[in-house]
């Protein structure tokens, strides 16, 4: 799945509340574009996601203009303001919250076996204000693709959390190499960052064709002498409290 912007924007000149914005993700490419102030990421997600026209330029999946497809296909992730979980809120709460939308049992129990399974079972309790930044973006990408319809997210800005580009970098790569498509709205410098680092290689190899069978493998057809006459027919046969 391709998601491409061209030259999206909303508002002109250097006052545009949007600037125009060119990126590209698909299968196997992560796309990474920046801006800018305070407002500027939450409406580039908006209109990257689908849930906001811009003024000027073009949104498209896969070659075409449908946000009703582009909505149901990509989530936002961590979006201020639209899609981004409460800072007080324990990580646990988080995925019940998450579970819940998804369609799927809510109950701690459940929650706690997701959590193991991503690997943040002993940070259940920590408060999503004290989650580490590539914890943060692994918790919330995980949430967010348990909806079966998702194949796409909207990484919003995830340096603002502050840590290492390079931690929460590796989980949108994991996300990528598992055929999700990713782009992430982030800044000037985090970009920087991104563009020094080495870019891993996430298209599958081709599958391995099989070997043709050696002279030996072949099987040499009996001779008459070899073939045995049969003399007799053959007859075998909730709360947060533990």
């Amino acid at each position: 799945m391709r998601l491409d912007l061209r030259d999206v924007a909303i508002g002109d000149g250097p006052g545009a509340a949007l600037p125009p914005l060119t990126a590209t993700a698909d299968r196997w490419s992560p796309g990474f574009v920046a801006v800018e102030t305070e407002n500027a990421p939450t409406l580039a997600s908006l209109v990257a996601g689908g849930r906001m026209h811009p003024e000027t330029g073009r949104v498209t999946v896969d070659g075409r203009t449908d946000d009703a497809a582009i909505r149901a296909s990509f989530a936002l992730v961590d979006t201020p303001t639209v899609a981004e979980p409460f800072p007080a809120l324990t990580v646990v709460q988080v995925a019940r919250e998450e579970l819940a939308l998804a369609g799927l049992r809510a109950d701690k129990a459940s929650a706690r076996v997701l959590l193991d399974e991503i690997g943040l079972r002993e940070h259940e309790r920590t408060r999503m204000s004290a989650l580490p930044t590539e914890l943060r973006v692994r918790l919330l990408c995980e949430l967010a693709v348990l909806r079966p319809e998702v194949r796409g997210l909207i990484v919003t800005t995830p340096e603002r959390h502050g840590g290492d580009v390079a931690a929460w970098l590796s989980v949108v790569h994991d996300l990528v190499s598992r055929d999700y498509t990713v782009l992430t709205i982030t800044g000037f410098a985090a970009l920087a960052t991104i563009e020094s680092l080495p870019t891993p290689d996430f298209a599958p190899g081709p599958e391995p064709s099989p070997e043709a069978p050696s002279a030996s493998d072949i099987a040499t057809p009996p001779s008459s002498d070899d073939i045995a006459v049969a003399t007799t027919p053959d007859t075998s046969v909730e709360s947060d409290q533990p």
